[in-house]
C-alpha cells in the first residue's frame, strides 16, 4: 500500500511539473498567428532584408521562426538556460509598474532582452549570423510580452502554480492562456489568421499610432493579468471563462503582430 502511494504521490507531482515547466508563452500556434499578422505588413525593404537572414533556414519564413526561442531547452540547452529569463518579467506586485532596477536585474527579462536583440538586429556591422538570430527572439519575444501571464504575478510564476480545471482536466492558468483557449476553437493556422484578420483594427496608446514602447506593452499585458475575474475564485473553470477571455487573447494576437511589423520596418526597413 505504501509503494503504491509513494508511486501515486510520485506520479501526481511528475505530472504537475510537466505542466509548469512546458507552458511557455502562446505554444508554437500562437507565436507562429503573431508572425503571420506581422508579415503582410512589412515594407518591401524590411521583407527583403529578413529574407536574406533566414536565407539558410529550412523554411525561411518569420511564421517558421517564431517558436525557436521556446525551443532551445532541447536545441541549445546552453542558450536555452541563459535565455529563460528573457521570455517574462513580474510586475504584477507592483502594480504593473515596470522599474529597471527593480524587475529586471541585469537584463534578464523580457522587456530589455527585447531591447537589446532589437539592437543587434539593427546593427548592420555585425555578422548575418548573429543578426539572424536576433532576429528571432524579436519575433518570439514580441509575442511573449504579449501574453499576460508573462507579465503578471512572480509568486506563482506567472499562474504557472495556479492549477484549475477546464475541459474536464487538470492544467494551469499559464498554461490555460498560452494555448488552452486557443485550442477551445480547433483551428488550423490558417483558418486562425483568417480570424484575426477579420477583428477590428487594434486602439493603440496615445504615444503614436502604433507605439513602440516595450515598457508600456508590459505594464499594459500585466494589467489584464491582475484584472479581476482573471485569476478565478472557482478552480473548476466553465465555458464561460473561455467565451470571456478567449477573445482578449485574440486581440493581444493581432495586437502583438500590428507591432512586430511596426518594430521590424522600423529596425530593418532603412539602409
Amino acid at each position: 500500500m505504501k509503494i503504491a502511494s509513494l508511486l501515486s504521490s510520485s506520479a501526481l507531482l511528475l505530472t504537475l511539473t510537466l505542466v509548469s515547466t512546458d507552458a511557455l508563452a502562446w505554444g508554437a500556434q500562437g507565436h507562429r498567428l503573431v508572425a503571420r499578422v506581422a508579415e503582410p505588413r512589412l515594407t518591401a525593404q524590411t521583407r527583403a532584408e529578413v529574407a536574406r537572414l533566414l536565407a539558410n533556414e529550412p523554411t525561411p519564413t518569420l511564421a517558421a521562426i517564431a517558436p525557436w526561442a521556446d525551443e532551445l531547452r532541447a536545441k541549445d540547452p546552453g542558450l536555452g538556460k541563459r535565455s529563460a529569463g528573457w521570455h517574462y518579467v513580474n510586475i504584477g506586485e507592483d502594480d504593473c509598474q515596470y522599474e529597471v532596477e527593480r524587475n529586471c536585474r541585469n537584463g534578464n527579462c523580457v522587456v530589455e532582452a527585447l531591447k537589446t536583440q532589437t539592437a543587434i538586429l539593427g546593427d548592420r556591422s555585425r555578422p548575418d549570423a548573429e543578426r539572424a538570430q536576433a532576429l528571432k527572439f524579436v519575433v518570439h519575444f514580441v509575442g511573449d510580452i504579449h501574453q499576460p501571464m508573462h507579465a503578471g504575478y512572480g509568486h506563482d510564476k506567472g499562474g504557472n502554480d495556479f492549477q484549475v480545471q477546464f475541459n474536464g482536466r487538470g492544467t494551469n492558468l499559464h498554461s490555460l492562456w498560452d494555448s488552452g483557449l486557443l485550442n477551445t476553437m480547433k483551428l488550423d493556422d490558417d483558418a486562425w489568421t483568417k480570424r484575426l484578420a477579420a477583428l477590428p483594427k487594434p486602439k493603440f496608446g496615445k504615444r503614436s499610432a502604433i507605439d513602440t514602447d516595450a515598457v508600456q506593452w508590459a505594464e499594459a499585458s500585466c494589467r489584464i493579468a491582475i484584472a479581476p475575474g482573471v485569476y478565478p475564485t472557482k478552480r473548476t473553470l466553465d465555458p464561460d471563462y473561455a467565451a470571456t477571455y478567449l477573445p482578449v487573447a485574440e486581440r493581444e494576437l493581432r495586437l502583438a503582430g500590428e507591432r512586430l511589423a511596426v518594430l521590424l520596418n522600423d529596425t530593418l526597413g532603412k539602409p
